[in-house]
């Protein structure tokens, strides 16, 4: 379906259609690989307030110089520091990973095992290391175990505000759970990709381009002619 025909319809917006017209617009996202629990947790952090390319650049520099985890307690949480710099906020994300390596090797954290525990074990898990809030959880269990949930990151809560999914007032710890009603949970991982790309590409904070939205007619938002 085009866009000027996406328009003219007299859809009602639900979660398949949403799948569908993402899916035609910008195809069937290729599944990331699984990396272990603790790479991804990692990962994770380091992505906060950051772009894709910075997270990778200071990730790829910290597995260069800590080829394990046990080496980054060999070191300094100062030279930690320096090593994911490219990731920005460098004292506040060591003094993070910093801490969840030191529960690691104490033996109180198995995050090894994350993925042979319940959802909900592994949520309650998770969530209650210091700065790993539902998103990053969501984020693990997602892409590294394979179960299912809906990490709500910027683009996320901003696209689907503006559909309409999220009421008014909603944050972003409700906000998982609401996501998580609304949509299939075997649709999880495609339909939140396809809505960063949306979020990134087309539905921006600012100036967002709704002319060229495949989701535009269904959309309290949108603004034709714009794009």
């Amino acid at each position: 379906m085009g866009l000027q025909a996406a328009r003219d319809s007299e859809a009602v917006l639900t979660p398949d259609l949403i799948r569908s017209r993402l899916r035609d617009q910008f195809g069937v996202p290729e599944r990331p690989r699984a990396r272990p629990p603790l790479d991804e947790l990692v990962l994770t952090i380091l992505s906060q307030n950051t772009n894709d390319r910075n997270r990778d650049r200071a990730f790829d520099a910290m597995k260069t110089r800590f080829p394990n985890w046990r080496e980054v307690l060999e070191s300094s949480p100062e030279e930690l520091e320096a090593v994911i710099a490219p990731a920005g906020l460098g004292r506040t994300k060591s003094r993070r990973i910093w801490a969840i390596l030191e529960e690691v090797n104490s033996g109180t954290l198995d995050v090894d095992g994350l993925c042979d525990l319940s959802r909900e074990m592994a949520l309650e898990l998770l969530t209650g290391l210091k700065g790993v809030g539902p998103k990053t959880a969501a984020w693990v269990l997602l892409f590294s175990c394979r179960m299912p949930a809906f990490p709500v990151d910027t683009h996320v809560f901003r696209v689907c505000g503006r559909l309409g999914l999220l009421a008014p007032g909603t944050d972003r710890v409700k906000a998982h759970a609401v996501l998580e009603e609304y949509f299939d949970d075997r649709d999880f991982l495609e339909i939140h990709l396809n809505i960063i790309r949306l979020g990134r590409q087309i539905c921006r904070a600012r100036s967002p381009a709704c002319g060229l939205c495949t989701l535009s007619d269904v959309c309290p938002a949108s603004m034709p002619g714009e794009g």
